[in-house]
């Protein structure tokens, strides 16, 4: 198989499309311009699983100018832009293998096609290739440098594996660096789910409670964009230190108990999994609007839900109507999946850049050190987060001080005090 897209005529939209994001990803472009002189990735072999977007086709691209050969599939059933999966194709010579919409056995599929391409770097978003990498194909997967996972629900998923000792190559949690989480979860996740529900619904979220699971970074920023809009914001944690961050944030905290009662719409953003489950079901208001922005489909038992029900429908694109047994309704948005995605486009370019930054470069650190490093989940360099940093700045027009003689000897010595 040397790609599977929905329709390849899609390309020339998809083209335009790329293009209008990379205008707004200056230090993804300036990489690219280095990669494109110094050839870092040449000869090698690099499989990603990530959402296939505007903004991964940036990545991909980039990549390629590096001297990779990449290899692209979907890392959610809903997320894939098939426009922009058929310009890859077509015009970068980059195979994709992702459908929106595709099944599960499709999605694996998938998966499977890019590893059998025996990748010496991965790149992941949940972790589904690089467990099947290991579950499926372990020969292959001892033949790895070592790859990098996108988000936190895979992280925690490697870390795991590193902790029972059964991951076989190192990984870079581009997760966490500075320049991906502060800003990709908090304000890429805060706008783009708030997108995503409002292109779902053209409902008013001023006036509203609106209930954010999970005060991470994503919640923070769901929380912080909900209020924007004049909703009233409830906070649901099992954390007391995030829950307490919260409150003093301004957020009425309460256990999902009370918070079903009163949400009008709820918003999933913990990693975990049954969240929202049967009992809080039976306390939701008729015409609930629930919807996921974690990464997998597990946060909302759907199951319960269906079996709660009398009937379902699709009321509109990515709009489920429940009618459960007593007659309340209950929405739920794109399947419980991944709503800013799923519904709408995602992350802005501007963020993305950050994240796919840290990427690119991740990927030529992994290629120089993959020998020195441990079967281990490791932090993305802090000289490539303050790089990420520093280029984002430049791009926007902004500088900042540097430190005087004067003050790094302060900073590094004892003796001077009172």
């Amino acid at each position: 198989m040397e790609y599977h897209l929905k329709d390849l005529s899609l390309a020339d939209f998809g083209k335009s499309r790329i293009e209008w994001a990379e205008r707004d990803m200056p230090v993804l472009r300036s990489i690219r311009e280095r990669f494109s002189k110094e050839k870092p990735l040449d000869g090698i072999r690099i499989s990603a699983c990530l959402h296939v977007t505007t903004e991964t086709a940036n990545l991909a691209i980039t990549l390629k100018e590096g001297g990779a050969e990449v290899y692209l599939t979907a890392s959610n059933p809903l997320s894939t832009q098939d426009d922009v999966a058929s310009a890859l194709v077509k015009y970068f010579d980059i195979p994709v293998f992702a459908i929106k919409g595709e099944d599960t056995e499709t999605y694996y599929m998938h998966l499977r096609e890019v590893i059998k391409r025996e990748p010496n770097i991965v790149i992941d978003d949940g972790a589904d290739l690089i467990s099947t990498l290991h579950k499926e194909f372990p020969h292959l997967a001892e033949k790895v440098y070592g790859g990098m996972e996108e988000t936190t629900t895979g992280v925690i998923r490697l870390r795991a594996m590193a902790q029972q000792g059964v991951l076989k190559f190192p990984i870079i949690a581009v997760n966490d660096a500075y320049t991906k989480h502060m800003f990709d979860n908090r304000y890429g996740t805060g706008q783009s789910t708030i997108d995503a529900i409002m292109r779902a619904t053209n409902r008013l979220l001023a006036g509203s409670y609106f209930v954010v699971a999970g005060y991470g970074w994503c919640g923070k920023g769901v929380a912080q964009r909900a209020r924007g809009m004049g909703a009233t914001v409830i906070v649901t944690e099992v954390d007391p230190i995030k829950a307490l961050e919260a409150k003093m944030d301004g957020f009425l905290v309460m256990p999902m108990s009370e918070a079903c009662k009163l949400g009008d719409f709820f918003v999933t953003v913990t990693g975990n999994t049954s969240v929202i489950r049967r009992e809080h079901f039976e306390s939701m208001k008729d015409g609930a609007i629930v919807s996921n922005a974690g990464h997998f489909n597990v946060e909302i038992d759907i199951q319960a839900l269906e079996e709660m029900s009398l009937s379902k429908r699709e009321i509109k694109p990515s709009v489920e109507e429940y009618t459960l047994k007593d007659g309340r309704r209950i929405y739920l948005l794109a399947q419980g999946r991944l709503v800013n995605l799923a519904s709408a486009e995602g992350h802005p370019a501007s963020v993305m850049d950050m994240s796919f930054a840290n990427q690119a470069l991740s990927a030529e650190f992994i290629l120089k050190n993959y020998q020195k490093l441990q079967k281990d989940v490791y932090k993305v360099p802090e000289e490539i987060d303050k790089q990420v940093a520093s280029l984002k700045l430049k791009s926007m027009g902004v500088h900042i001080d540097e430190l005087t003689q004067e003050q790094v000897k302060y900073l590094s010595s004892w003796e001077f005090g009172t």
